[in-house]
């Protein structure tokens, strides 16, 4: 099985006892004295190997030729840097999410032109050798293909992983996929995996434009389609593929391409360079891209934009016309950074959504974290826009964009969480984290879509856009045992030959009642609603000071009641159960997804759950 995302970075949040060692160079040897195993960077490439056959001596090696490995694990447990940027934007200081965090990294993706050479056997690999290392969490930046099998959590790699990790009391955090806004496009879908969307933050690399022939320093422009060779079709041509700009009709001058890429358009503005260009418009597909716009290492001079840019943001480009005409003169500013962006966090436009295809009960993703344009560490050894015919090297930080950025800005998150409270099990910590988000931006308004006026909704970002802050105190969670994970498959309808092949080291057997519906995940999903009243049981664990809670719960269209409506904790660590009533009425719309919330509240803590229901 192949992966749409290159690297793995399992994470120690916290090493205990003896000395602390780590390797610093991917290719180096560390001599530190050390009371445990020695571990810091390992790879793994038997599958690919087996299908490719024998990788160059040079390249059996776990440094990073590509770069995808080296930011998202600087993201997830990077330390402190001062004077971070990327072609002198951006300057700042930069952390991860876990700075103080111990990291261990596993290479499992060899191809360095092929995004999809990661093979699932080498990621299992990589996964159960992280778990022997006695790693605390792992974030696994890769997916495999979106899966209609009722039957792919048995079989998907990183879903037997994270099972596996589960088992050994270790968070297996994983990127929801990037083939959104496709419905039903989410990956890692299994409920024991933390699956993480992407969404904007409030700092942007903007350009200006100014169009007219007012300085000798302004260009023409020119339309891919207009600038084509003859025997190129349109199509072909308005992206800019390679081999479809005709050199006589584009030097000297700046291309206008349509960005065909979700997470990655890089090519466009090499086939411009290479026909002579000296620049290159990207407008986004309206449909598919939105209002997301990414900033790349572009092989020359180039400014994204979309249509439909709200009037109100400064420094954009917005008085482009729809449809360039060739002929114009623009000159393009260099960019800039800015801070405070409105509104803010946005979803992306390629960040995978739900629903769940393979397990329609549980909500995924589970959260969205910040995946667009993501300042972080980079390899030295690879190119600046990660092109072969890009020579550009020795970036010590790049931008990128996608899931695989998100994944571990959650798993630093945790990783923090995991330090302040070292005995919490993986599903307390996942609870923390997604009963404390946020579904409000920074103009407290409800988070958008990328698509103008478009509201977000759990299928975008499942529970919010995680708080750290929040996270690390979030009053109650909602806690899970690899039993109840058990029980579950049984509810679901899961033979014994199979749920005995996930569950590798230990004796169980399908007993008693069990139903999907209760199965204490920090959302409720309900897919299949009927007429008849539904009951779904939830437990709450009490992780703050003696407090009673009360509830609220609303969903449009349905008649909801939670029993009891207050719950009353005596001391830390008590449980209390309670029941969310749920009845269709006669206004309720069928075959519609429509959603909701609960919350309970002292006063201090708000912890939060989303509800999915549809009726069939």
């Amino acid at each position: 099985m192949s992966f749409n995302d290159r690297g793995i970075g399992p994470i120690p949040a916290k090493w205990r006892g003896g000395n602390i060692c780590q390797i610093n160079k991917l290719n180096g040897s560390s001599k530190v004295p050390c009371n445990r195993k020695l571990i810091g960077a390992r790879f793994f490439n038997k599958a690919f190997e087996s299908f490719n056959g024998k990788l160059p001596r040079s390249q059996q090696t776990a440094r990073d030729f590509v770069g995808h490995g080296t930011h998202t694990l600087s993201t997830a447990g990077g330390n402190f840097v001062p004077g971070a940027s990327i072609f002198g934007i951006g300057n700042g200081t930069v952390k991860g999410g876990s700075p103080r965090a111990r990291v261990a990294t596993y290479k499992v993706c060899w191809s360095l032109t092929d995004a999809e050479s990661c093979f699932g056997a080498d990621v299992l690999a990589a996964i159960d050798q992280a778990i022997s290392d006695g790693v605390d969490l792992i974030s696994v930046s890769a997916g495999g293909e979106t899966s209609t099998s009722s039957e792919a959590i048995f079989t998907d790699e990183v879903s037997i992983g994270a099972f596996h990790a589960l088992a050994r009391n270790i968070l297996l955090v994983a990127s929801a996929g990037n083939d959104g806004p496709t419905p039903g496009s989410v990956v890692n879908v299994a409920p024991w995996v933390f699956t993480v969307a992407a969404s904007t933050l409030d700092r942007d690399f903007s350009s200006n434009i100014t169009i007219g022939n007012k300085t000798i320093t302004s260009f023409t422009v020119v339309n891919a389609v207009d600038a084509k060779f003859a025997n190129v079709s349109s199509r072909d041509a308005q992206f800019c593929r390679p081999g479809t700009l005709n050199p006589s009709k584009v030097k000297g001058k700046i291309v206008a391409c349509v960005r065909e890429g979700k997470v990655k358009s890089v090519s466009e503005g090499q086939e411009a360079l290479s026909a002579g260009a000296k620049g290159v418009i990207l407008k986004n597909q309206p449909k598919v891209s939105g209002r997301t716009l990414l900033s790349e290492p572009h092989v020359l001079s180039t400014i994204s934009w979309h249509e439909d840019h709200p009037k109100t943001r400064q420094h954009s480009i917005d008085l482009i016309p729809t449809d360039i005409k060739s002929g114009t003169k623009i000159r393009m500013s260099q960019a800039e950074t800015f801070y405070g962006r409105k509104p803010a966090p946005v979803m992306a436009s390629y960040s995978s959504r739900g629903p769940n295809k393979v397990q329609p009960s549980i909500l995924k993703p589970d959260v969205t974290a910040p995946g667009v344009n993501i300042l972080a560490a980079y390899s030295l050894f690879a190119s600046a826009s990660n092109l072969i015919t890009d020579t550009r090297r020795g970036f010590p930080f790049n931008v990128m964009q996608g899931t695989s950025m998100a994944c571990p800005h959650v798993a630093g998150t945790a990783g923090l969480i995991k330090t302040l409270h070292p005995n919490w099990s993986p599903a307390a910590i996942k609870s923390a984290i997604m009963t404390t988000a946020t579904t409000r931006d920074n103009t407290n308004k409800p988070i958008t879509d990328t698509f103008e006026n478009t509201l977000a909704n759990p299928f975008a970002y499942g529970s919010g856009h995680i708080r750290p802050n929040s996270a690390i105190d979030p009053g109650l969670v909602y806690d899970l045992t690899i039993i109840d994970y058990l029980n579950f498959l049984c509810a679901s309808g899961y033979n014994q030959q199979l749920i005995s092949s996930l569950n590798f080291n230990m004796t169980f057997k399908c007993s008693g009642s069990h139903s999907i519906n209760d199965l204490n995940y920090p959302s409720i999903t309900l897919p299949n609603l009927g007429l008849n009243v539904v009951n779904v049981t939830r437990t709450v664990t009490n992780v703050g000071p003696p407090s009673t809670y009360f509830v609220k719960a609303q969903l449009p269209g349905y008649k909801i009641i939670v029993v009891p409506n207050s719950l009353n904790f005596k001391k830390i660590g008590e449980k209390k159960r309670f029941q969310v009533v749920v009845q269709a009425t006669s206004v309720t719309r069928r075959r519609k997804y429509q959603f909701g919330e609960l919350i309970w509240t002292n006063g201090k803590h708000i912890v939060r759950s989303p509800i999915t229901v549809r009726r069939k």
